[in-house]
This record gives structure tokens, sequence and C-alpha cells, in this order.
């Protein structure tokens, strides 16, 4: 399946910290969503009705901010028909209570169309849950009224269901699943929906650094390299930036303790470290005789290791078999 996309105007912008469900020590930590949120809103009609619970754009749309400089107020989400005529839809995240949440909308809607009045103008309000849901501003309870709202704890978890392998609805998982456990083991078949989809490479590039960012901000007691490894198990590893930065990292820790123990030894401990944390992430919890024999190869046997890791089928092609004394 070939996800649709639409024209890009790249003026996103974020100027609020919002609580998400991250699970740290000590309680719910700030979670900053609104910058992903619209990244993710700028790559196309699919993440449109992916992040409105369904509704459709039919026709070719653009993606934009507007800046209101007259009150100095900005609308981050707005997708505007192109050469066509069709509503123009206005839409803002909220992910924490905020009782002005409606009149922000109703604001932003009323300017742009105050500057266009001959268009329809729809404005959309996300609820990442519905307990921040403040109620609609009296007035407005028509059958069919211009301002519809989503709740995304309501309809992703099944939508997640109902379509595991779309890499719109993967990049949300961690908004939505609660329990950290959960989303560890979930973590490799997410990150491979956004890398097999057939997507344009930019719009690939923004959804992986939009699930990324939010593994990030869920998981702020991890490093670096514990997140990629969670993530990119399913990812050849030549491609992961998880690849490329222990890579760096092993350079550089080579380098420093070859300054106080002597370069080889530096360097050996180094690369030798990051081919089992390597080799871990590609076959699993790794016997005590491939890390001893690890431990005690020359720099010239680890480098060879490192480039033959890839095309081995099983760590003993690799490494070897165990010895009768068993090392």
């Amino acid at each position: 399946m070939r996800y649709g996309t639409v024209a890009i105007a790249p003026e996103l912008a974020a100027e609020l910290d919002v609580v998400g469900p991250i699970h740290d020590e000590g309680g719910p930590q700030p979670m900053k969503t609104d910058q992903a949120v619209y990244a993710f809103l700028s790559t196309g009609a699919e993440a449109f009705r992916v992040l409105t619970g369904g509704l459709r754009l039919h026709g070719p749309y653009s993606f934009r901010s507007v800046t209101f400089k007259a009150i100095e107020r900005r609308a981050d989400g707005v997708f505007e028909p192109e050469g066509h005529a069709a509503p123009v839809y206005v839409v803002e995240f909220q992910a924490q209570p905020n009782p002005a949440a409606w009149y922000n909308l109703l604001t932003k809607v009323g300017l742009i169309g105050e500057a266009d009045p001959a268009r329809d103008v729809y404005g959309l309000l996300v609820f990442l849950n519905e307990r921040d849901e403040p109620g609609l501003p009296s007035g407005i309870g028509t059958t069919d009224p211009p301002f519809k709202r989503v709740y995304l704890n309501r309809f992703l978890p099944q939508l997640l269901e109902r379509e595991p392998d779309n890499p719109y609805v993967a990049v949300f998982a961690p908004l939505v699943i609660e329990r950290d456990e959960d989303l560890r083991a979930q973590a490799p078949r997410l990150w491979h929906a956004v890398q097999s989809a057939v997507l344009p490479e930019p719009v690939r590039i923004t959804l992986s650094e939009v699930l990324e960012y939010w593994f990030f901000e869920r998981f702020r007691n991890l490093t670096a390299r514990e997140i990629y490894a969670m993530l990119s198990r399913l990812t050849p590893l030549e491609e992961t930036r998880a690849y490329q930065d222990i890579f760096a990292e092993g350079e550089a820790e080579g380098e420093a303790r070859g300054e106080a123990k002597g370069e080889a030894r530096g360097e050996a401990k180094g690369k030798a470290d990051s081919l089992t944390i390597l080799l871990g992430q590609r076959f699993g919890p790794l016997p005590e005789w491939v890390r001893e024999r690890i431990a005690t190869a020359s720099v010239e046997q680890i480098d060879a290791w490192l480039r033959g890791l890839l095309a081995a089928p099983d760590l003993e092609a690799l490494i070897g078999t165990v010895t009768s004394d068993g090392h």
C-alpha cells in the first residue's frame, strides 16, 4: 500500500510543554508533543486521517502554519485545498487540560475565515485523552457543528490493532500504550513498520524522527544506546543510528583508554564493547564463552568480526564454536 502525501510548507514551530503518558520515577513527567505532532501532520493526507479519527482530505492539500501578526498568535496545523473547492481544516492538538482550548480554536478559525470568507473553514480539536475536554462553549451544539473533537485514547489503540503495519499509526504508539513493558515489547515492530513501508524518503525520515523523539521523551531514564537498541532489532544494523553511534563511542572510548593505559588496549576494549552490544542486538543474550573470546581477541580479530557481523547467519558462524574446555 502506498500512502498519500501532500505539498508541505516547513514553517513548523512549538512553544508548549505538555504532559503525556511518561511513567518515569516520581510519576508523570512533562513530555513535549507539539513539535512532533505538527511535524507528523506535515507528512500529508494519511497523517491527517490517522490523527482525526478517520476524516479524509479529498483532492490535493498543502499544510502550513499561519501567523496572525495583529494579535501575535499562530495556527500550526492548517490544511488548505490546492486548486479545488474544499474546506480548510485548522487542527489543534491538546495533551493537557486547558479550559480555553475551544476558544483558542474558535479564534484561529475565525481569523482564517475572516481573511477569506468565501471559504468554508473547519476546526478540529484533537485531545490525547478525553478527560482533558473542557466542554463546548455555550451555543455550540448543533447536529452538524463546524467544530469536531477527536479523542486519541478512544480509537488509536484499536487502530494499532487493525492497521499494525501503517507507519502513520505506529508513530503514535508511545502516546497511547500506557505500560512501559508493552511499549518495549512492541518497539521493534513499530520501528520496522516505518522502515519497511512504501513511503517517500523525506516522509520516512520525518516519521522516524517523530517515533524516535517520543521514545526518548517516554524513556528518559535510558541512554541513547539503549533506546536505539530497543527500536532497531528488525532494522539492518548498518543503517541504524545505533550502529553509527556505537562505533563512534567505541572509537572515542578506545582513544580515551589509550591515553591512560596504552593505545592498543584502549582501542581493543572500546571495539570489544561495541561488538558485544551489536552481537546481543543481532542474536540475543550472548553465552559466556563468546564474551570471553571477545575479551581476549586482538583489534584485528575484532575488526574482522565487525565486518562479518551483518552477513553471519548465527554466532557460531561468526565467532566459532565452543571448545572442549568451554572457551
